[in-house]
């Protein structure tokens, strides 16, 4: 008989779901059929598997051993997987959530099963500074809540624990987190506006189109920018996301003609190969600047009406500096 208390980091959960993951080799036929024959019990009483665990609640699991290992995927020590290490730029952390800034270049979650990301790098964080065990793991995996492009720097929102991570995606999904973004475009823009479209997604391509007209496979887009520093042919904006669409800040701004500096996919080639030969610009510049946090309750409260900023990284600013020396 195994015998699990579920911990802070677990809670909030439905059962089934973490039995899924602690039970990650069994079919979610034997979990059920478990739970009917009362060989998965939930504080010594029956279960279905549609109850919420809470902190120490106690599941048993009625299993001969190698029925468990078997069904845990537990391997020979020097068999399990290595979590890889590499500093990471923390701008807030407590017990429940971790906001980062992610640097240019790195995914913010795998694309393809060989891919490191930043989900990865955490996990590996989490476990060097003892914030969490092997052990923990098996039955829930922190992770982030809000993705950037990889070519696409800025903050990152982490849940350390199951009701952070929910209460953060709840956030992001509901739009009562406001996401400003600073990046440099063609053009010079000097009044703040507000845009609307429609954004169409070709899957094959990765890529994005916008309209001024839905259809059928459209989505709703709508984009804030104000611009903070106008130079001889660039702007520095400000861009508040409103939805929170695949690729929306790159195309929409490039689709009314400000295309931002470095964007291989939405930019302007002769633009992009300038500030590549020029100061090895590799990226688009966009980053992820600010959070704002809406009054909230609950586990997340603390947290309330609160402001995170990302710093931009050394590129970005080397190349506004040097801007700002040539208007003088």
């Amino acid at each position: 008989m195994k015998e699990i208390i579920i911990t802070s980091r677990e809670a909030g959960q439905r059962l089934d779901k973490y039995l899924g993951k602690y039970l990650r080799e069994a079919p979610k036929s034997f979990i059920y059929k478990m739970l009917r024959k009362k060989n998965i019990t939930l504080n010594g009483k029956k279960a279905d598997g549609s109850e919420k665990v809470q902190e120490q609640d106690v599941v048993r699991l009625y299993f001969a051993e190698d029925t468990l290992n078997k069904f845990t995927g537990i391997k020979e020590k020097q068999d399990r997987k290595i979590w890889p290490c590499r500093k990471l730029d923390i701008i807030y952390e407590d017990e429940q959530v971790c906001l980062i800034n992610k640097p240019a270049g790195m995914l913010s979650q795998k694309a393809k099963p060989e891919d490191v990301s930043l989900v990865e790098y955490f996990i590996g964080y989490l476990l060097q500074s003892g914030q969490i065990t092997e052990q923990e793991l098996a039955r829930f995996q922190p992770s982030v809540c809000n993705r950037l492009d990889r070519n696409t720097s800025g903050i990152v929102a982490a849940g350390k624990t199951m009701a952070g991570l929910q209460e953060l995606s709840r956030l992001f999904h509901d739009r009562t987190m406001h996401k400003y973004y600073r990046c440099l475009v063609k053009g010079q823009l000097k009044e703040a506006c507000y845009l609307e479209g429609y954004l169409i997604k070709d899957e094959k391509t990765n890529q994005v189109t916008i309209s001024k007209t839905s259809s059928p496979d459209s989505q709703p887009i709508q984009t804030e920018y104000r611009p903070v520093e106008v130079y001889e042919d660039l702007t520095l904006l400000e861009v508040k996301l409103i939805t929170g669409r695949s690729h929306q800040i790159r195309a929409h701004l490039a689709s009314v003609g400000h295309p931002i500096v470095g964007d291989a996919k939405y930019g302007d080639p002769r633009l992009n190969e300038y500030y590549r030969k020029t100061y090895g610009l590799k990226h688009q510049l966009l980053h992820s600047y600010r959070l704002e946090l809406p009054e909230l309750t609950g586990s997340l409260a603390h947290l309330s009406n609160r402001t995170f900023v990302a710093e931009l990284p050394k590129q970005f600013s080397s190349i506004l500096a040097a801007m700002s020396t040539d208007k003088t």
